[in-house]
């Protein structure tokens, strides 16, 4: 028999977690509020108390601070003598360790009185995951409910394993440190950079986004950071920037796609079906931004793409894998760094402010994107061909900073208008760019559009519809939703909402 203890304030999702656990084969022992709403849903529970013989005290403070708790999670399972204490003690292995922390900083955020707020300071949770985690050989941490999904997956198919208990346990240990740092700087404690110092730098780069700003690489060791560098320059913080980005635009979907990237935001975008050709559409966007730019594939690069990219200045080319006869053309461009990258995107981003962090869920295309999924508001219903092409121009938008507009025709952007302050000011320049760049050519005429967020006024539609874009695909929720819809009909345009926005700052 082994246990999963489960303990936890914030309770989203854990009656589910306990069932996937259960059908494992786990017995459960849990502690009181989170044990009796798992009695509540019918699952089988062991109090602590009962496990440890011995009632929880000081209202609360003492409950899981016990050396039977302890000694089941923290026993070596390979060393017999470990095993022989437990035996010995009648103390049952603890397998499985689901703990989430008192709302402390929340608390102090609250205007919470200092006694209240001390009484947030938790110091069993903290103890059984730091113990868990050291002991990740054996026993599996699990700190977040947005965990819970991977959790009860891997429990559900036996595939939970050394690498998942290591991973977790990271994870735990800096949930842990942060929490901490939060207490000590409301203590009064100076913890400027003390997350920062956490993060323990792989290497140090040239410069930042300046010469005279110092900059580090710091490496979770898989994703880009850990990308392995065939041929070039040392990579510098800008092109590391500009890679992700790149790599970002590319993997959004799922034909062979290439994004050629300036300053984090796409100079090009196209799918087609060789890589090569994709390359092609893309560069032809803006062959002047291209210039200097980044490439990612999400496809093996092939000779003819090698070709292709080898007259052009370029910073950076990555993608999963190359041939042998594209790596050779590509090897001759001696300043051009060259990425091998295997991309993984983390279920988080961080951002400095002054004093701290944002932290938000990355955004990523979900079920909800698929056209299946939007309002047809105006207009003629699209074509098979049209709605292909809107289908791709939503997939790109999400890559060009806002306000952002995107045109495109033939799975390929033709026109891109971002960064600007407003949004007609981004319909203008992404008509522009469409049309000066297109050789002669009015490639805005028969486009199709995709706004990564509402249009607050009827004007930005309208300037499209002068340009000849024939279809717009948008969010929609704008207090004047009805009066765009109106322009869209008057024109002519056919427009879906999304429900979805995909702002990128």
């Amino acid at each position: 028999m082994t246990y999963a203890l489960i303990s936890v304030y914030d309770k989203t999702g854990v009656a589910d977690l306990a069932r996937a656990i259960e059908r494992a084969g786990y017995d459960i022992i849990s502690t009181g509020s989170t044990g009796r709403l798992l009695a509540d849903e019918g699952l089988t529970v062991t109090s602590v108390e009962e496990v440890t013989g011995s009632a929880e005290f000081l209202g609360g403070r003492v409950k899981t601070l016990h050396p039977i708790v302890h000694g089941g999670i923290l026993a070596n399972r390979g060393s017999e003598q470990h095993m022989a204490e437990l035996s010995d003690r009648q103390i049952t292995p603890i397998d499985i360790v689901v703990c989430n922390l008192y709302p402390f900083s929340q608390t102090v955020a609250s205007g919470a009185e200092r006694a209240e707020c001390i009484e947030q300071i938790d110091i069993g949770g903290p103890t059984m995951i730091r113990a868990a985690a050291k002991n990740h050989d054996s026993v599996l941490v699990v700190t977040s409910p947005a965990q819970y999904p991977e959790i009860i997956e891997a429990l559900n198919s036996g595939s939970i394993d050394a690498t998942m208990r290591a991973s977790m346990a990271g994870v735990a240990f800096a949930h842990t440190a942060a929490y901490d740092t939060q207490i000590a700087s409301w203590l009064g404690a100076d913890t400027a950079g003390s997350l920062e110092a956490a993060l323990t730098p792989t290497r140090s780069l040239r410069y930042g986004e300046n010469p005279h700003q110092a900059a580090e690489l710091i490496s979770s060791g898989s994703g880009l950071a850990a990308a392995t560098q065939l041929g070039g320059k040392e990579m510098s913080y800008n092109n590391y920037r500009d890679t992700d980005a790149a790599l970002r635009a590319a993997y959004d979907h799922a034909r062979p796609t290439v994004a050629v990237i300036k300053h984090c935001n796409p100079c090009g975008i196209a799918s087609a079906d060789s890589i090569a050709d994709a390359h092609l559409s893309a560069h032809a966007c803006d062959p002047v931004s291209a210039y200097g730019g980044v490439i990612a594939a999400n496809r093996t690069v092939t000779e003819e793409m090698a070709r292709q990219v080898r007259p052009i200045f370029t910073e950076v080319i990555a993608a999963p894998d190359y041939t042998e006869e594209a790596l050779e053309i590509l090897q001759q461009k001696k300043n051009l760094r060259i990425l091998k990258v295997d991309p993984e995107w983390d279920t988080y981003e961080l951002v400095h402010i002054s004093g701290g962090f944002l932290r938000q869920a990355r955004d990523r295309y979900e079920a909800g994107d698929e056209p299946a999924s939007w309002s047809h508001v105006a207009g003629p219903q699209a074509d098979e061909e049209t709605l292909a092409d809107l289908d791709f121009a939503w997939r790109s938008v999400r890559s060009v900073r806002s306000n952002a507009i995107l045109l495109a025709a033939g799975g390929a952007a033709v026109g891109v208008g971002m960064g600007q302050v407003n949004r007609v000011d981004s319909c203008r320049l992404a008509v522009q760019r469409a049309n000066t760049l297109g050789e002669g050519e009015e490639r805005a005429r028969g486009a199709v559009a995709a706004s990564d967020a509402f249009f607050p006024f009827a004007d930005g539609l309208e300037e499209l519809a002068r340009a000849g874009v024939t279809a717009v695909v948008q969010p929609g929720g704008s207090i004047r939703d009805d009066e765009v819809i109106e322009a869209a009909k008057a024109a002519g345009i056919s427009m879906y909402f999304t429900g979805r926005r995909h702002f990128a700052h």
